[in-house]
């Protein structure tokens, strides 16, 4: 079964500075239907204008992977942290025990396009800390990337949770296929271009949730970079009316 989240029907804030899409309730956007898939508890894509940002704010408790699609996006914390990511790196960070940050856009000329991806973790109380890699997307078109595990396998990041991460960015025409393990469910967001997912379209901003298919078959319908949450069960499931 693949249940779709069609990207026009996200939460959104708009603010002068900010345009923010939420698959999954958060914040103001509240929906008791969307509130997270399995483990995977939000998913929001954002466009920062340039020189703009979030002010400091606090996080415990989660394990928040970023990727950048656009521009760059810089950040400071409490541990005394400054980081800036790029497009093509993944960051990783366990918030644990409590941490404050900002995140603004690190450009006062280009604005900046990311998906911020809030996963629950299987451990709280855990020691705040990051963690980033460069995983040369573009050097590694056509085939499935593993950019987050729970063992950060193959130098993925590391997360604390059951849950793989793939990344994937594919031409036109070009075709791949994912197979999930047995009592594994699997989550889709389209970031950029469009493609079909078992013969059903996802366009960018789309996202599926995907229960009880073995095989997951890619075809690029244009130049397309596509987001595969490989998921243990869990009881936290994605509520259907």
């Amino acid at each position: 079964m693949i249940k779709l989240r069609r990207s026009d029907d996200r939460g959104r804030i708009r603010l002068n500075w900010l345009d923010s899409r939420h698959t999954f309730s958060f914040v103001d956007y509240h929906d008791p239907q969307q509130m997270g898939f399995s483990n995977l508890r939000v998913i929001n894509e954002d466009r920062v204008i340039p020189g703009a940002g979030f002010g400091t704010h606090s996080h415990r408790d989660m394990e928040i992977i970023t990727y950048v699609l656009e521009g760059a996006l810089a950040h400071r914390d409490s541990t005394g942290a400054s980081l800036s990511i790029s497009v093509g790196e993944v960051q990783r960070m366990s918030a644990g025990t409590g941490i404050n940050h900002s995140e603004y856009n690190a450009s006062q000329t280009e604005p900046v396009h990311f998906l911020q991806i809030w996963i629950i973790p299987e451990h709280t109380g855990l020691k705040p800390e990051y963690e980033q890699r460069d995983f040369a997307l573009d050097n590694n078109r056509g085939r499935f990337i593993l950019v987050a595990s729970k063992q950060g396998r193959d130098n993925s990041v590391t997360v604390d949770q059951d849950v793989d991460v793939w990344a994937a960015r594919f031409a036109s025409g070009e075709q791949l296929a994912f197979r999930l393990g047995p009592g594994r469910h699997g989550f889709i967001q389209a970031a950029r271009g469009a493609a079909t997912l078992n013969g059903i379209t996802l366009v960018a901003g789309d996202g599926a949730a995907v229960d009880q298919e073995e095989i997951l078959e890619f075809r690029a319908l244009e130049d397309a970079e596509m987001l595969l949450f490989d998921l243990a069960r869990s009881t936290r499931h994605w509520r259907h009316k």
